[in-house]
């Protein structure tokens, strides 16, 4: 797989302009660059944004979206489905680069822009679909409805480790909707912000859209703060960790605007004695160790009933040592690399504090060097035997590090999973219909996302995506998501020749 033709297919150059309106690109800031964690080689650099490039990209954003919330929903819908089938044509170019330019395998690349293409579809559907409620009202000769409007310029932060699906799930949504997309990716893997665009300018000048119907802005946090504190961004989705989120809410709840939020997951899985080990292996390794335990849905935490731990223990640490970890667009390997070597760091800081609090590293980490380990970014997934309260075990570590831990009644081990500060996605293993019905009780899982007989990881288009707690309490993607990319607006209409009020106020002149 030849990356430079990989580059030319998605429109990417040896140096790019790093702020697009529509195909206009331009951006006078510094210049980054982007390096693969696969081989430690330079890709390709861009310019970010100054405050100055960022008002041009406002101003455009403001413009087209006087004009694009007047087509119908069903024509912008049009728009998003042509966006879908250029994707199609893209999808190994554009999975490759994810796959070089972050580090996840080539599969889970691929499946990421499927992701893309996914919600795409889902939103060609919604957008016939954006319905409101019609109600009676106490008053004679008079209707009451409900109905929805766009909001306007929606800002999108994403990060690095869904570096292409995340931002299409909001803007997707968001552009059937009537709003206009102004996107500030991760300066991490920022050249496929710009193959999205270059993807997206071709269904656009088809179409003859308004520019800023789709705009990206490059740069560091600083471009972030700008989109934070603008009252002209109704809406800023955010995606990262729990720090990044509280900055970001505070920040758009200053100005009483929105912020939908999807950070950190400390998800955990809980094995009963009823589980099928033989589902209970595969769910648990592609979940810990699947894009180097760097989605948010990673699992982390396994909550394994004591009268079968030590099997569980056994069959895990035999499944690791079959895990190959290398160059993640050959298809042999299992797990890429880290991000970069600050993500190393954190990941060996991590296995240290397990020891210093009285945990036992089971299955060794460590990091890995010589021939196909240049950058410096591979490390081997580990396991760790710990208890629940541990400080390290609190804290999410996006990194292949699974803590296991022992429980004995059901109650406990929910309590286990609910006992940590994130709220993203858990997971029961059972065949028992009362454990299962427990656990997605309300007395049961607190997360946004509580699956059976399936791992953490791993979510479909069709339903909402988000978590609970400080995981911030946003929804993306399917099910009514699209509402909180619109507003909510209360209609009554008198259809009669007098003029009644409401609560029989009598008001005489």
């Amino acid at each position: 797989m030849n990356i430079q033709d990989i580059l030319a297919d998605l429109g990417i150059q040896e140096n790019n302009p790093g702020v697009m309106i529509g195909a206009t690109a331009f951006g006078s800031g510094a210049s980054i660059e982007s390096h693969s964690p696969v081989d430690g080689k330079r890709i390709a650099s861009l310019t970010t944004a100054t405050a100055e490039d960022y008002e041009r990209v406002m101003a455009a954003a403001s413009e087209a979206f006087v004009e694009w919330r007047k087509w119908t929903a069903p024509q912008r819908g049009e728009v998003v489905r042509q966006y879908g089938e250029a994707l199609r044509a893209k999808k190994e170019s554009l999975g490759a680069l994810v796959s070089y330019e972050m580090g996840k395998s080539y599969q889970e690349g691929l499946g990421e822009v499927q992701e893309m293409i996914d919600i795409c579809d889902f939103a060609v559907g919604q957008s016939r679909q954006l319905y409101g409620l019609t109600m009676h009202s106490e008053r004679p000769n008079h209707r009451m409805y409900e109905q929805y409007h766009p909001l306007g310029v929606v800002g999108i932060i994403s990060a690095f480790n869904f570096p292409v699906a995340v931002w299409c799930w909001n803007t997707a949504l968001a552009w059937i909707a009537g709003d206009v997309c102004v996107w500030k990716p991760s300066e991490k893997a920022p050249l496929c912000s710009l193959a999205c665009q270059h993807i997206w300018n071709s269904v656009a000048e088809e179409n003859n859209l308004p520019a800023g119907t789709s705009c990206v802005v490059n740069g560091d946090y600083s471009v972030g703060e700008l989109m934070t504190a603008d009252r002209r961004v109704p809406l800023v989705s955010a995606t990262g960790s729990i720090r990044m989120g509280k900055l970001v809410a505070q920040a758009v709840a200053a100005r009483l605007g929105r912020s939908l939020l999807e950070l950190g997951g400390n998800n955990a899985i809980i094995i009963t004695p009823e589980a099928d080990l033989k589902m209970v292996i595969p769910a648990t390794v592609f979940g810990a160790v699947g894009t180097c335990g760097q989605r948010c849905t990673s699992t982390r935490r396994l909550i394994i009933h004591s009268s079968i731990y030590e099997k569980v223990r056994d069959q895990l640490t035999q499944a690791y040592k079959q895990i190959r970890i290398g160059d993640p667009l050959d298809e042999n390997n299992h797990v890429g690399p880290l991000i970069d070597t600050a993500a190393v760091a954190q990941y060996e800081a991590a296995l240290r504090a397990v020891e210093e609090q009285g945990g036992e590293v089971l299955v060794s980490g460590g990091c890995l060097s010589g021939v196909g380990y240049e950058s410096g970014c591979y490390v081997k997934p580990a396991i760790a035997e710990v208890t629940n309260d541990m400080d390290i075990v609190q804290h999410e570590t996006f990194a292949p590090i699974l803590y296991l831990m022992k429980y004995e009644h059901l109650n406990e081990a929910i309590a286990m999973q609910n006992g940590v500060v994130q709220g993203l996605s858990s997971a029961i293993m059972t065949n028992n219909i009362r454990e299962a019905e427990t656990f997605l009780s309300c007395a049961g899982s607190d997360c946004g996302i509580a699956n059976v007989n399936i791992g953490t990881s791993g979510a479909e288009i069709g339903g909402a995506f988000g978590g609970e707690k400080e995981t911030g309490g946003g929804r993306e993607s399917g099910s009514d998501a699209w509402k909180a990319y619109m507003r909510r607006q209360t209609n009554t209409i008198n259809y009669g020749s007098n003029l009644p009020l409401a609560q029989g106020i009598k008001f005489d002149l």
